[in-house]
């Protein structure tokens, strides 16, 4: 398709756009493509250390009808100032700005006033060391071969291109592998796994009394009791039935672009503020909506209980989870208002991100300490009603009979898994009766939905692993 052709789709396009759902949200559209290519350039070129334009070719590939977009943009790396900057067709300019210590956040004019930030000194950790620093090869040949085909590609699209699996039984690390370019310590983007994090934290908030699950939340915006927002718990949250009329962040393609949620992550410079003036769609508690908005919510709630800053919240984090995981290295991304990006922007090695799947394998329970509260691993993992995906609170689930727990399973998938899953293929499963963490992380579309691999990795690592 040649560049006038293609200039005239997307014109058309927004054009079309505009009308079925106003002028206004396609007003968005520039900025909202640009400041989320500028956003996953960004952190994973400085935080990950991989390459840009493979970052942005394999992003816009797995991403149906992005190209029309992609070709159309200018995208500026400047390794020197650590930004990066996207126009598309001039419009909607996005910058992305690195920090030390906090990986990067999209500047709405206020860079200059983030400083670097220090991380706490790490506590020793309570989690027995999983493996050894080297390269872990799988342990048998049966597992070697579900890594093998793991990392196969297919003859013809959609591609899997897997970055990294990692895989423990009880406690320890028998298998991993990395694609070329991803080195065992590369930092990977968990897009919305980085939810299942968020929940954690808001667990141990509970566990240490700060945090209510069924009250209503301490937003100051739904105080008053007139107010239908009132209703809203932090329950309501964590399983997405808040009501809040932000759209959806189930799709990850051209016109989920258009979607209020994305104005409130790449347009608005704080996004909890966004999403707790939003009205209510649907009472609380009545219909399952997954959308960002729920967890950015929760994340302002944290940094409140946290002490108010984002050097608050990564003290909480590291003291409280990361340190007692042997996390050690994790970068948390915060909006321009300092509040944490607990929707998307959590960036972690394979091996921690196994961690924390660990930490939910034992209960919640490290070198016998408490670390959630009792009974919260059962809690993220029972069914929300109406959620057809198999949503539990923060995590997904195979528990119940939505459409989506009944598939998987169909498709060799245990029914007592459960998971942190974000877009593009990322996946920490967890399944307590193999005594199973599985890490998976990629760049593939999101729909078929077997185009990742992942229900074949899971059955054929169970397999495998049977009997040791």
């Amino acid at each position: 398709m040649n560049r006038r052709r293609r200039l005239l789709v997307f014109v058309s396009t927004v054009a079309v756009t505009a009308l079925a759902l106003g002028a206004a949200r396609a007003r968005d559209v520039p900025q909202v493509a640009t400041g989320f290519i500028a956003s996953v350039v960004c952190s994973e070129t400085f935080v990950s250390g991989l390459d840009p334009d493979r970052v942005l070719a394999e992003t816009r590939d797995a991403m149906p009808g992005a190209g029309l977009l992609t070709w159309a943009m200018n995208v500026q790396v400047d390794r020197a100032a650590k930004d990066v900057t996207v126009t598309l067709l001039g419009l909607g300019r996005s910058h992305a700005v690195y920090r030390d210590g906090l990986g990067c956040h999209l500047d709405h004019g206020g860079a200059e006033g983030w400083p670097a930030m220090r991380l706490p000194a790490s506590q020793p950790a309570l989690l027995a060391e999983i493996g050894p620093s080297r390269l872990v090869e799988p342990a048998t040949p049966a597992l070697a071969a579900a890594l093998d085909r793991a990392f196969a590609e297919p003859e013809a699209p959609p591609f899997r291109r897997t970055h990294a699996v990692v895989v423990l039984k009880d406690g320890k690390l028998i298998a991993e592998r990395y694609a070329p370019g991803f080195p065992v310590e590369t930092p990977l983007l968990g897009f919305s796994a980085t939810k299942s994090m968020t929940a954690t934290l808001i667990g141990i908030l509970v566990r240490q009394g700060k945090l209510a699950l069924h009250g209503p939340a301490p937003i100051a915006a739904w105080q008053d009791e007139k107010d239908p927002r009132h209703a809203i718990t932090v329950d309501h949250l964590l399983r997405h039935t808040a009501g809040l009329a932000l759209g959806s962040s189930l799709q990850a393609s051209l016109l989920s672009a258009f979607e209020p949620v994305n104005r409130m992550k790449f347009v608005e410079p704080d996004r909890a503020a966004f999403a707790e003036s939003m009205p209510l769609e649907t009472a609380p508690g009545a219909v399952s909506n997954y959308h960002d908005g729920n967890t950015v919510i929760l994340s302002h709630l944290i940094r409140a209980a946290a002490g108010g800053s984002a050097a608050d919240v990564l003290r909480f984090a590291h003291r409280a989870l990361f340190d007692p995981l042997g996390m050690r290295n994790v970068t948390i991304e915060f909006d321009a208002a300092g509040t944490p990006e607990g929707s998307s922007q959590m960036l972690a090695t394979a091996r921690d991100w196994a961690r924390l799947g660990q930490l939910y394998l034992d209960d919640g329970v490290i070198a016998g300490r408490r670390i959630l509260p009792a009974g919260w691993v059962d809690y993220v993992s029972t069914p929300t009603p109406g959620a057809f995906v198999g949503l539990g609170a923060g995590f997904w689930t195979n528990r119940g009979d939505s459409f989506g727990a009944t598939y998987r399973v169909s498709h060799g998938w245990p029914r007592d898994a459960f998971f942190a899953k974000g877009t593009l293929g990322q996946y920490v499963v967890v399944i307590p009766s193999e005594r199973l963490v599985i890490a998976r992380f990629g760049r593939t579309v999101n729909w078929p939905p077997e185009a990742d691999g992942v229900g074949q990795l899971v059955s054929e690592v169970i397999a495998a692993t049977r009997g040791e």
